[in-house]
């Protein structure tokens, strides 16, 4: 079997797309950059040392691996746990994969051909292998497509892919590809009714489009059109569940939706698909409906932390303007699939806004679903809460430890992007990277920088050559930012997608500094989203910050009353939640409610304390390492003083 590049060893692209004819940006290998900063590199060294070896035990100690060898006869058990948990494995597997290529690790890559060898054994005959449906439930193949036969089925194809893309090796894809040639041969209108023809969780569209990338065959490409096409039939939900159509995203076709509706990850997922189909083939009425989901996405659906969803019933999407804090739902998948579609939507069209909400799930909602020893996770990240939420080793449904794991993994592939234009700088933390770029030209870059705590980056171009390079202005940056070449004042011009674009011959050891001033900012809220009425929200750079009773042990946090002309400054803390900027202030604290005598309602006139009845000191830590310490309430949007 053949693949694309196979006559050489295969090149660690996450999402290729350097022959995608309508993708104006491709990205660089995740090999070519390597993290030095201590933000990244202590949390990509928990995710090899901590995160990785306990998912594979986990995946163990729960049977998920064990129904891989009760599918192939090596083991007389019953199933365990739920339908989907082969996607557990294949995530693992990916994430583990991707980890290789910064770290190579042979333990862990023997570790990764043994579960490889258990589920080629697993493999029936004609490609199928999903091992909820062995033995007992061989006849309810393909039965009920809520069962995530698809969705495990792409999960697999894209572990397959990144196992060959950083080691080269073939097993699991051959298996991944008689799997998606049985798909392709059974999902056709000759052979199925249409009407019913698509998963209930996508995953597969993405996963197909990569494996048309890795092999060239265009029938991938065809069937990852035909079930995006197979929207809007209605038939999802009759009778196989006690969600509706939309909760499918199957309530109208595809090129009609101007919203994102339905359950979160699974809308975002098909997102991602159909961004990739139309770097493909560049159909305008796909790429309508993605920019009028993403518009309304961040106007009336996304949380300050970056996060989606907030109904807990359907993990989905509300109303617009629906975004309770306490009940956020904002699931880390949710998260890290808008990092995903972000990423995408940016290689169709270079604009800083993509990547902007990138940044902003990476450094809050994403980096919150793991506690900062890596040994717990959240499924939901609310922002605000009253102690009882709190991080868990493993769940029933383990989606997001491996999801987490697989985006540190290819964190440094996200950098930087290349175009015939030149090199595009998309987030910034310390690193080295070599830079292929389109002409042929090799250039290593260094960047230097304390991101997230500062905003003051230094590039230095270590090799000579002419091209064009594009530096992201964030979206945060509302004040006075300088850049400099070598000391000296550079000329640049401002693309329509905010980034500053410098054209030069390159001289070796040209150096760029870029100074992005780091205010703390004051956030309100739109009117329709009642909740947050009269209060008020603190950023800082990339950053959203939270307070937490552990720091304030005598007065609870949500009685605290923030001015607008109250002075806040930041401040290194070196030897708090492994280093952290925090915001510290005066705050008033409004009235407790030792004066109610346990009543719920009382008449606006017998309140006698509208306004803050004493000062005391306040500290905001960064969002993403709150239920770290003590439990105690924590909240992200404080009252205002005055409102």
């Amino acid at each position: 079997m053949k693949f694309v590049n196979s006559s050489k060893q295969p090149r660690s692209f996450i999402v290729d797309s350097h022959k995608s004819p309508h993708a104006r940006l491709h990205p660089v290998e995740l090999n070519a950059v390597i993290l030095e900063d201590d933000f990244w590199r202590i949390r990509r060294q928990v995710n090899n040392q901590v995160m990785l070896p306990a998912q594979y035990n986990l995946c163990e100690e729960t049977g998920r691996i064990d129904n891989f060898r009760r599918a192939s006869g090596r083991k007389e058990i019953d199933f365990q746990g739920m339908f989907f948990n082969d996607s557990d494995v294949y995530k693992w597997l990916e994430a583990s994969a991707w980890s290789l290529s910064s770290n190579p690790d042979p333990e862990l890559e023997g570790l990764i051909d043994n579960v490889i060898r258990e589920i080629a054994a697993a493999q029936c005959s004609d490609g199928y292998i999903n091992t909820y449906f062995t033995f007992d439930r061989a006849d309810q193949r393909w039965t009920n497509y809520d069962l995530h036969e698809l969705y495990c089925a792409g999960h697999l194809i894209q572990a397959a892919i990144a196992y060959y893309r950083v080691a080269g090796k073939t097993t699991l894809l051959e298996i991944a590809v008689r799997f998606a040639d049985h798909i392709c041969e059974w999902f056709n209108d000759d052979n199925h009714d249409k009407l019913f023809s698509t998963g209930g969780h996508p995953e597969i569209e993405m996963a197909l489009v990569e494996l048309f990338r890795v092999t060239g065959d265009k029938k991938y490409l065809l069937q990852a059109q035909y079930f995006i096409d197979s929207r809007g039939s209605r038939t999802m939900g009759a009778g196989i569940s006690r969600y509706n159509a939309v909760y499918y995203q199957d309530d109208v076709p595809f090129r009609q939706l101007n919203r994102l509706e339905g359950h979160a990850v699974r809308a975002v997922y098909l997102n991602c698909g159909a961004a990739d189909l139309v770097a493909e083939t560049g159909e305008k009425s796909l790429l309508v409906s993605l920019n009028q989901m993403w518009q309304n996405m961040i106007s009336r659906q996304m949380y300050i932390n970056g996060g989606l969803g907030s109904r807990y019933e359907s993990e989905g999407f509300g109303e617009d303007y629906e975004l309770p804090n306490g009940r956020a739902h904002t699931e880390t998948c949710a998260s890290i699939a808008n990092f995903m579609w972000n990423w995408r939507m940016l290689m169709l069209k270079p604009e800083g806004r993509y990547a902007d909400v990138m940044e902003l799930d990476l450094y809050n909602s994403i980096l919150s679903g793991a506690s900062l020893d890596g040994k717990e996770y959240f499924y939901q990240n609310p922002l605000m809460d009253d102690g009882h939420h709190r991080r868990k080793r493993w769940f029933t449904v383990s989606c997001c430890p491996s999801n987490i794991s697989r985006l540190l993994a290819t964190l440094p592939a996200y950098l930087y992007s290349v175009s015939t234009e030149g090199i595009w700088v998309h987030l910034f933390t310390t690193n080295q990277a070599t830079i292929s770029l389109v002409d042929g030209q090799n250039i290593r870059l260094a960047q230097r920088t304390n991101y997230p705590w500062d905003g003051d980056i230094e590039l230095t171009v270590k090799d000579a050559g002419k091209f064009n390079l594009f530096l992201r202005l964030p979206g945060w940056c509302n004040s006075a930012w300088s850049v400099t070449l070598n000391g000296n004042p550079v000329p640049y011009t401002m693309t329509e997608g905010r980034y500053i674009q410098i054209e030069r011959d390159w001289c070796e050891n040209d150096t760029i500094k870029l100074h992005l001033p780091m205010d703390i900012q004051r956030i309100t809220c739109h009117p329709n989203v009642v909740e947050n009425q009269g209060r008020v929200a603190l950023t800082r750079g990339p950053l959203l910050y939270c307070l937490e009773s552990v720091d304030h042990p005598t007065t609870d946090v949500r009685h605290f009353v923030l001015a607008d002309d109250t002075n806040l400054n930041a401040e290194f803390v070196p030897d708090l939640l492994g280093g952290v900027v925090i915001l510290r202030g005066k705050v008033g604290i409004s009235s407790d409610d030792s004066d109610w005598d346990d009543k719920l309602y009382r008449t606006n006139a017998s309140s006698g304390h509208n306004q803050p009845i004493q000062n005391t000191n306040m500290m905001a830590i960064p969002y993403y390492a709150w239920a770290n310490r003590t439990p105690g309430p924590m909240l992200v949007w404080l009252r205002r003083a005055g409102d």
